[in-house]
């Protein structure tokens, strides 16, 4: 959690030296719709993950058993390290310099920045660099993604709905299923049978695009009052004082 606090004292940095602003414009503070974003986020995330794992094995000769090697501190470890990633992965792609990125471009332009850097980033933390293949597959999956999270942080003016989104997806495909490399996640596949042909092609498609065709829509359906994109954040500290 050390690299954490760092991240936030280098936001917080970088956010004072260039907008004279604090954290709080990263809609830290909990509040009811931000609140209920979460919840939905992780849901919506969760859910789609789960359906998508399940996928995987519904058309073959397969399916999903218990894991014997999994413990409970295993899991409870796996959890937190996922949990970690996101928060670190958000804090930096959705966090200040995607706010910076928005005051300076735009919304459209930051997103598509922030998309783009995604997925390069995840060529080198997959250490699939020089794949040619591999790294088209991986970026397609990633800044697809990444460029529906940004929209929901330009969208809400907070960080809960792309780390709920971040984490719900992570959290199935980490800790329930066994998609990671730590050996703890609750749930393996019986065998090593693949799907082939059009159903493998079927599912990768549903992997890369149904979960920001639904984040998409989920912002598009929040109220004007829910949605608070960040070039319309609060009113300048001095004219809320007025205010009150």
């Amino acid at each position: 959690m050390i690299g954490i606090l760092v991240q936030l004292t280098l936001s917080w940095l970088l956010l004072w030296f260039v907008c004279k602003k604090h954290l709080v414009v990263l809609g830290f503070r909990p509040t009811r719709s931000r609140l209920i974003n979460g919840i939905a986020g992780l849901l919506l995330a969760a859910s789609f993950c789960a359906l998508w794992q399940l996928m995987t094995t519904a058309f073959i000769d397969n399916g999903w058993v218990l894991n014997n090697q999994a413990t409970a501190k295993g899991i409870l470890e796996n959890t937190r390290r996922t949990f970690v990633s996101v928060l670190f992965e958000e804090f930096i792609f959705r966090g200040a310099l995607l706010y910076i990125a928005i005051k300076k471009l735009g919304v459209a332009k930051a997103c598509i920045l922030s998309a783009i850097c995604f997925g390069i980033y995840h060529w080198f933390s997959y250490n699939i660099f020089g794949n040619p293949f591999l790294m088209f597959i991986v970026f397609a999956m990633t800044a697809t993604v990444g460029l529906s999270w940004a929209f929901a942080f330009a969208r809400t003016g907070s960080l809960y709905l792309p780390i709920a989104l971040h984490f719900g997806w992570n959290l199935l495909s980490m800790v329930v299923f066994s998609n990671g490399n730590t050996g703890q996640a609750i749930l393996v596949k019986a065998n090593g049978n693949q799907l082939q042909g059009g159903l493998s092609l079927f599912v990768f498609l549903f992997q890369v695009l149904a979960l920001p065709l639904l984040t998409f829509w989920y912002l598009k359906r929040l109220s004007s009052e829910e949605a608070v994109t960040v070039e319309k954040e609060r009113q300048p500290l001095a004219a809320m004082r007025n205010m009150s």
